[in-house]
């Protein structure tokens, strides 16, 4: 059998960096992926490049490999080392597969498995018990290209968490009753044919889009920033483990300014109001109420109303700070221009 150049395939050097293997490895994946390239020179040339950085991109492997040695010259005629003579051979979907004691090997060329069958398949396999996919689907929502070994579980390796910023109302930390989110969920299709034909799932884009919708009960007196983890509500991985929901909290009220369980709100009165002093009636959470502005308010000024805030942890509620805000009518008649020409005189 002859010898790969796997470096070659991928057109880096062989002190080439892993981030290096990865960048070269993607370019390639995408020129010659099958949904994009429909030539039979493109599918060969796929296969290739997938086999060179299965080998590349694998610390171990690549190891492995390197230890051939610089007399391994690309085009040398290569004889397998002890223990790889006994290997049986079998056609399948288009594609020449390898057996190893039972393993399967199928789309890797005759070298690849020679170096590489006893630790993909057979008794080594076996006794692993591991399950490793390596996924292609990172490639911009092209078709995802999978080779599996045998086996029925994988341990929890991917990210399956969401993070999503939540936008709360006073309203929503005030009711008892629980908030409806509402969230997108994208992640990659596991169900793509690995051959590249047509995936029902997600119409061969490669992407599951799901739109979720869930109930949420907020935590009382709750800070901005904070986090509440809804367990389970995140994403689902082909092996049916599933991750969490992770929701960040961030007070927005047009009306209300939210620290803990205290509310601040603006209250506006004219200048006349300021000076004179005047009774405001305002809405707060606990219904409409009348408060009385002392005379010579300036702006800015708070009048803390007790107990009409935002539930506590420990019983009742915050406070409401009413803040002066003066504010000029929108329209003056003349005579009231001229009022305030006499008073700027004085």
């Amino acid at each position: 059998m002859k010898y790969k150049d796997y470096y070659e395939t991928l057109g880096v050097k062989r002190e080439a960096t892993e981030a290096e293997i990865k960048s070269a490895y993607r370019k390639l994946a995408r020129k010659y992926h099958p949904d994009v390239n429909k030539t039979k020179e493109a599918e060969e040339k796929f296969k290739e490049i997938n086999e060179a950085y299965e080998v590349l991109g694998d610390k171990q492997k690549r190891q492995r490999y390197d230890s051939l040695g610089a007399n391994w010259q690309g085009g040398a005629d290569y004889t397998p080392p002890p223990g790889f003579e006994n290997f049986g051979f079998q056609g399948g979907n288009g594609y020449q597969q390898f057996s190893f004691g039972g393993g399967d090997m199928g789309g890797f060329s005759d070298f690849f498995s020679s170096l590489f069958g006893d630790m993909m398949g057979g008794a080594a396999g076996a006794s692993r018990g591991g399950f490793s996919s390596f996924d292609f689907g990172d490639l911009g929502g092209q078709q995802a290209y999978t080779r599996q070994r045998r086996s029925k579980t994988q341990p929890k390796q991917e990210d399956l968490d969401i993070t999503k910023t939540l936008n709360v109302t006073a309203k929503d930390l005030f009711s008892d009753s629980p908030i409806t989110v509402k969230f997108n969920d994208m992640r990659k299709c596991t169900q793509c044919p690995p051959n590249g034909g047509y995936c029902t799932h997600c119409g061969s884009t490669g992407i599951i889009n799901d739109n979720k919708s869930i109930k949420v009960k907020l935590p009382k007196e709750i800070k901005e920033g904070q986090k509440v983890r809804i367990k389970g509500e995140g994403k689902e991985n082909a092996y049916g483990q599933k991750g969490d929901l992770y929701l960040i909290i961030t007070p927005c009220d047009n009306e209300y300014e939210i620290k803990g369980s205290d509310l601040t709100k603006d209250v506006e009165i004219t200048p006349p109001e300021a000076v004179l002093g005047c009774k405001k009636e305002i809405k707060t959470l606990h219904g409409t109420i009348g408060i009385k502005i002392p005379p010579m308010t300036s702006s800015g000024k708070t009048l803390r109303l007790k107990d009409l805030g935002l539930p506590k942890k420990s019983g009742g509620y915050g406070n409401l700070n009413a803040r002066i805000k003066i504010v000029l009518p929108e329209k003056l008649s003349a005579k009231e221009i001229e009022l305030y020409k006499q008073l700027f005189k004085m």
